[in-house]
């Protein structure tokens, strides 16, 4: 293959992407730190492609602007440009943006997920041996949470308290439905539908049978707020019956050991869940949730194992994904060529695995590995491990494409 050879896109057709040798990707780069984070991890997504193809496959990737940098070049925090450009082009990859104070647009990663329909936050969080952790064995937690993208709080309805339309809404509230709300409050509102909880925990629930992972755990809240959490938890039990009966069997049909190859499916309350992941990590592999559940739970999970450095995340719909850091842009650090490019790095080997290069994935999880039983890391890594040499972030990822294997 040329050097030369231009790119194609990937397109999408009966469920499935149809992946060219040189697809075209978009990447924002993002703010912050996002511009040493992207350097670092293009060096080792780009060696450990070739690595693995042979030189036979090649990224082509194509800057579209989003937060900062996008402000400044087109007034605009997201363009329409970018949402064109990951549409035609289907699957995108980001570093850290930053969410504007005041005016201007709520949230670049809620606006990316609601406009493209993203409606999977997905974060899987596991072990990489050496990292310092705060718990005795964090090598127990290996799970991978999915989180509905598009609704709960998130979607964003709420209204300033004293506003007329707060006012108006408490007026309704009290007077039609006999709420009981306090003068002078903000509200926001908390939809959750059918369609999108049955459609985020129908992926979770075939992510754990094609991986033939023994759980699936709705986790909820459906104790106290009965009609919505508690709503989640009885559609993905109803779901799990009427679409995937064969391959699955609820807790509560268990009688004494689950049947062979069937999925177990389980639901625990939110708070419960917390303490579970610490003191019986073991028990779960896949974790269905509500968006708010599901963005405290995550970052939760990733503190056990390393930190939001070591985290990764995409945010997957039908036919689109954008594949993000999880942590923020860390202005102060940014062009210091020091944070951890491990987020963005470990995002990539989702895209890869997305895409069907499993083999790609699999060089880069072995890079990262070698680097970190090397000691040559960050120095977020560094500062808590015994004998640690600290490194520039661009000098982490070539210690990570020494280790491609």
């Amino acid at each position: 293959m040329s050097a030369q050879s231009p790119g194609a896109p990937i397109t999408y057709q009966d469920g499935k992407y149809v992946v060219p040798d040189t697809p075209i990707i978009p990447f924002i780069e993002g703010d912050g730190t996002g511009r040493d984070i992207w350097r670092a991890s293009k060096k080792v997504f780009d060696a450990a492609v070739a690595k693995a193809s042979g030189g036979k496959r090649r990224i082509v990737w194509q800057e579209t602007l989003a937060g900062e940098k996008a402000f400044k070049e087109t007034g605009n925090w997201l363009p329409e440009a970018t949402l064109e450009t990951v549409k035609r082009y289907r699957v995108g990859i980001k570093g850290p943006l930053t969410t504007p104070v005041g005016g201007g647009i709520r949230s670049l990663n809620v606006a990316l997920r609601q406009l493209l329909d993203l409606y999977a936050c997905v974060r899987p969080v596991r072990y990489f041996d050496g990292v310092p952790s705060p718990v005795k064995r964090p090598q127990d937690l290996d799970v991978i949470i999915f989180r509905e993208n598009t609704e709960d709080v998130y979607a964003g309805i709420e209204y300033q308290a004293g506003s007329r339309e707060a006012d108006r809404l408490r007026d309704f509230l009290v007077g039609e439905l006999k709420a009981r709300i306090r003068e002078h409050s903000a509200i926001g509102i908390k939809p959750f539908s059918e369609f999108g909880a049955k459609r985020l925990i129908a992926r979770a629930i075939q992510h754990a049978i094609d991986k033939q992972l023994p759980t699936v755990t709705l986790v909820h809240k459906g104790n106290i707020m009965k009609f919505t959490e508690g709503a989640f938890r009885d559609w993905g039990y109803q779901l799990a019956k009427e679409r995937f009966a064969r391959q699955t069997i609820a807790e509560a049909d268990v009688n004494g050991t689950v049947p062979a190859g069937k999925v177990l499916i389980k639901d625990r309350i939110a708070d419960s869940i917390f303490q579970q992941v610490l003191l019986r990590p073991k028990e779960y592999q896949v974790l269905a949730t509500p968006n708010l559940n599901g963005d405290f739970l995550s970052d939760a999970c990733a503190a056990q194992v390393g930190g939001l450095g070591m985290a990764p995340g995409a945010n997957i719909g039908d036919g689109y994904a954008i594949f993000e850091a999880t942590h923020g842009t860390a202005p102060k650090y940014a062009d210091q060529d020091k944070v951890n490019p491990g987020s963005v790095i470990l995002s990539g080997v989702m895209m890869f695995e997305h895409l069907g290069w499993n083999d790609v994935a699999g060089s880069i999880v072995r890079g990262l590995q070698g680097a970190i039983t090397a000691k040559h890391v960050t120095y977020d890594l560094a500062r808590q491990m015994d004998g640690a040499t600290t490194v520039p972030t661009s000098v982490f990822a070539d210690k990570i494409v020494e280790h491609l294997g």
